[in-house]
Parts: C-alpha cells; structure tokens; sequence
C-alpha cells in the first residue's frame, strides 16, 4: 500500500457497488484514499465495496443516493466530505442502459439513461467543483465509453450520454484548471461486467472478435486507469479521455 506523509486523501465513486465501480475503490484504497461508495439500490453489495477498502487499511462509508436529483447529489458530496474531513476525488461511473432501436425508444427511455449517466454527472461534478475549488485541489474522472465515440445500434440514449460526458469534462477541465482541479474522461471498451454478462452468448462472441487484443477488459484494467488519473503524478493531465479497450476503437 503507498503510504503518504500528507494527510490521507478521500474519494466518492459513485456507482461503486460493482463493476468498474467497485474495482475503483478497491483502486483508489490501495492507493491509500479514504473511499465513499456511492450506490442507489444495491445496498449489500456497497456495504460489501466499502468493507473490503476497509481491508486494505483505510476509512470507508457507503452513502445512499439517487443522482439523478440535483439535491441528492449535492448533499452525497457533502456527507462524503463530512465523513473524512475533505474530498479530494470525484470518480463519475453511475449509469444505465435503456437499450432500443431508435424507432422504439420513448422519451421515457432517453430522458432515464440522460439523467442519470449524464445529469448525475453534471450534479455531483457541480457540487464537487465547489469544495475542490476552496481547497484549489481536485480531480474530476468521468467513466464514458467507447459507444459514446462510435455510437451502437440500438443505444441513441446511452451514446448520447457517454459523449455528453466527454464535452463536460472537457469543459469544466478549461474551467478549473487555474484552481488546481484537473477532469478527465476514460472510455471503457468491452469490460466483463453484470451489464455484459446480459448479453446473449452471441453478442459477447462478436465484440471480443473485433477487439484486436482478442478478449475483453476486466474492471480492474479500468480502475488502474482511474487510479492513475485521481493520483498525484496526473496533475499535469486534464481535458483529455483515455479509451481502455484492448484496441477496439482503432
């Protein structure tokens, strides 16, 4: 575990019950960060995130919020920072899916997968920006995806979301890069996740056939990434999206 002479940073995943999520935390424990785990339903699985970074010999709490709702967001960041004393790491990774193709998607179905994917992340960004600001440190990971680059049949809403995510973070890099607050963007390819066990057999086949590496990403390939962004060595690293996924988007 990397030990540090300062006082020991904090960080809130949100989405961090499973994952990418999940294997964030752990990322960011074992980089020595105090971690809030941020969950909406999965109440179990976050306590469970949250004792394992207790393992590893840090503070940890799961906090309960539904970031859709600006109100909820803005008070999920101050009990994160109520909880260690300071937050200093804001890792975006809530989303969902509403898969169907564009003639079959309600407005129900795009407004879902934008407000939480995106609009969660604008919220929490919002109230995050702020503390971070105050104490002129802070680093802002948003996880997009690939889909977000390339678009996929049948996910309008969530390639709307993902690319969304890409311009806010490019935006608020510009906007706080002065303060000493960095925000980037990684953009995870196809990951072995609950979202892609889902998948039919076929379609897993498929996507690994067209990565040039031959196999899928694990969470934790995701989490190194993050990990390294959210450290002190990426402090000259803002505005930029870093794509994990063996090769896929070439």
């Amino acid at each position: 575990m990397v030990q540090s002479e300062t006082p020991r940073r904090a960080a809130l995943v949100t989405g961090g019950a499973r994952g990418i999520g999940r294997a964030a935390c752990l990322a960011l424990a074992a980089e020595d960060m105090n971690i809030a785990v941020s969950y909406a339903g999965s109440a179990a699985a976050a306590e469970q995130t949250a004792a394992d970074c207790r393992a590893l010999g840090v503070q940890a709490v799961a906090l309960q919020a539904d970031v859709r709702r600006p109100e909820a967001c803005k008070q999920l960041v101050e009990d994160a920072a109520a909880a260690f004393g300071r937050l200093d790491v804001l890792v975006n990774n809530a989303g969902v899916t509403a898969d169907k193709l564009l003639l079959q998607m309600t407005e129900a179905d795009f407004d879902a997968v934008i407000e939480t994917n995106l609009k969660g992340a604008f919220f929490c960004t919002k109230a995050a920006a702020r503390l971070m600001m105050r104490q002129r440190y802070g680093r802002i990971i948003s996880v997009s995806s690939v889909v977000g680059l390339h678009g996929n049949a049948g996910q309008a809403n969530y390639a709307a979301s993902k690319a969304g995510l890409i311009g806010l973070m490019k935006s608020v890099a510009k906007e706080y890069a002065s303060r000493g607050v960095t925000a980037n963007t990684v953009a995870p390819g196809f990951i072995t996740t609950d979202m892609t066990a889902a998948m039919p057999e076929a379609a897993r086949a498929a996507a690994s056939a067209a990565i040039p590496m031959g196999k899928p990403g694990r969470p934790e390939d995701v989490a190194a990434a993050i990990a390294f962004l959210a450290g002190e060595r990426a402090g000259y690293i803002t505005g930029q999206l870093l794509c994990i996924d063996g090769g896929m988007g070439m």
